[in-house]
């Protein structure tokens, strides 16, 4: 009964990921690397995105501007809007927008700094926002003040 019930559940499973869209269900499961050179290239051995299925894995991102290479000035805040334009641009590359997203994590330099994080991330996720999760880290890339991962997943 065990094996039945985990086969059916591998099916179900199976079957969700076949119907986000695409046309041939071996594609759906196939891991593909997302590269947009309108977000910063990867200072280190990751890839921007991970689509495996109808699900975007994205890699953290942080402020960096992606036609100078640096990281832009003006604090938190501006470090946020920056951040989530390059996660736009990584979602539309993989053909998804913002809505798609259903968990976004936030790391903050400095915890302080979540009111001025959270208010430009309001700008990008105000209708029916994704599930998110927001801590403290001691250092992040480049001596960035925030840094940004998310997931989304495209509904077939």
């Amino acid at each position: 009964m065990k094996r039945f019930i985990i086969y059916a559940s591998l099916l179900v499973l199976a079957a969700g990921s076949a119907s986000c869209g695409d046309s041939n269900a071996s594609e759906a499961t196939v891991k593909r690397v997302i590269f947009t050179p309108d977000a910063p290239e990867p200072i280190g051995p990751y890839s921007q995105g991970i689509l495996f299925g109808c699900t975007l894995y994205c890699s953290g991102q942080i402020g960096i501007d992606p036609h100078t290479g640096g990281l832009v000035q003006g604090g938190t805040g501006a470090e946020t809007d920056q951040t989530l334009l390059n996660l736009g641009a990584i979602l539309r590359a993989a053909n998804m927008d913002y809505e798609d997203v259903v968990s976004v994590t936030v790391f903050l330099k400095n915890l302080d700094e979540y009111p001025d994080m959270n208010e430009v991330y309001a700008r990008y996720f105000g209708v029916d926002p994704p599930a998110r999760k927001a801590l403290e880290v001691g250092r992040i890339p480049q001596n960035a003040g925030v840094e940004i991962s998310l997931i989304a997943m495209k509904q077939g």
